[in-house]
């Protein structure tokens, strides 16, 4: 399955992927990953600023 996608991102030149995960209270958020990035992201995950999600501390 993984080199499948792997080779639909190359035949199909997809530059940006486009990842989604909902917050606490449910509301779907999502962020833009180049494609190139994809393994390193499912590996080793993605860092965000939690500040500007509901649920997450704020920055003062």
């Amino acid at each position: 399955m993984t080199e499948r996608i792997y080779k639909t991102l190359e035949t199909e030149e997809i530059k940006f992927l486009r990842l989604q995960f909902v917050d606490v209270n449910g509301v779907v958020k999502s962020l833009a990953v180049p494609s190139k990035s994809l393994e390193t992201a499912l590996t080793d995950g993605i860092g965000f600023d939690g500040s500007s999600i509901e649920g997450f501390s704020r920055i003062s």
